[in-house]
């Protein structure tokens, strides 16, 4: 009877145990559970089950499963910046050393231009004022034997529209006048009683145009006068550099 009873008691089919081994199989299936929370398992924490979109017991903060952008790598940036600053420091002073090279340069350049631009004035200054001194005479006579041979020496003197205008102005004006009253024109640059340089003056210059202001006395006998007669002239010439020199462009009586 005594064996029967203990039986009953504690074999694999009583109460007792098969509540032991539901209480196990509990035990195991929570701390699965709290080892794997992912997936939407609910997890048991301090005696309670926690659930995905339930917020993070107090005290403890959450995990972070992502890395912040840019820290990869950082302490290797961090260690390699030391070494390229003095390069960088190199590039941005050979940078300002070439500009300084550039703008030295291009100053004498500059420099180079002006001089050379100053040296072709002042000799264009000397040479229109020698060549208008040389012209006003040749330009400005004419005798009425030889008008032909006058007029042509003028022409050689002058360049432009201007020559163009000389010769109708002397062929239909000048020429039949001077014919019918014997005229003859004598025309000389004035120059100091004591000697020195004629009065030539040189208003403006560059390499290539030139105005000079003369003095120029012009001396007239024909049949209309009973003598010779006098002007003193103020002439201004404009003058153009050409391949054959230097010509007049343009004359004004002032």
């Amino acid at each position: 009877m005594a064996n029967t009873s203990l039986r009953g008691r504690g074999g694999a089919g009583s109460p007792a145990r098969r509540s032991l081994s539901a209480a196990a199989r509990a035990a195991a299936k929570r701390s699965e559970r709290t080892e794997r929370p992912e997936g939407g398992v609910p997890a048991v924490v301090a005696g309670r089950t926690l659930r995905p979109e339930d917020p993070p017991p107090a005290g403890r903060a959450p995990e972070p499963d992502w890395e912040a952008p840019g820290w990869e790598g950082a302490d290797e940036e961090a260690a390699e910046a030391p070494a390229r600053a003095p390069g960088r420091r190199r590039g941005l002073l050979c940078a300002l050393l070439a500009l300084v090279a550039m703008l030295g340069l291009v100053a004498a350049v500059l420099l180079a231009l002006e001089y050379r631009d100053g040296r072709e004035a002042e000799r264009a200054r000397a040479e229109a004022a020698a060549a208008a001194r040389r012209a006003a005479p040749v330009v400005l006579s004419y005798d009425h034997r030889h008008l032909d041979r006058d007029f042509a020496a003028a022409r050689g003197h002058l360049t432009g529209a201007f020559r163009d205008e000389y010769r109708r102005t002397t062929t239909s004006v000048v020429a039949p006048t001077a014919r019918k009253y014997r005229g003859v024109v004598k025309a000389t640059v004035v120059e100091p009683p004591g000697g020195g340089d004629p009065a030539v003056s040189v208003v403006s210059a560059s390499p290539d145009r030139a105005v000079v202001l003369l003095f120029v006395n012009q001396v007239t006998t024909s049949t209309q006068v009973s003598g010779p007669r006098v002007d003193l002239n103020r002439v201004r010439m404009t003058l153009a550099r050409t391949s054959g020199g230097w010509k007049v462009s343009a004359v004004d009586a002032l």
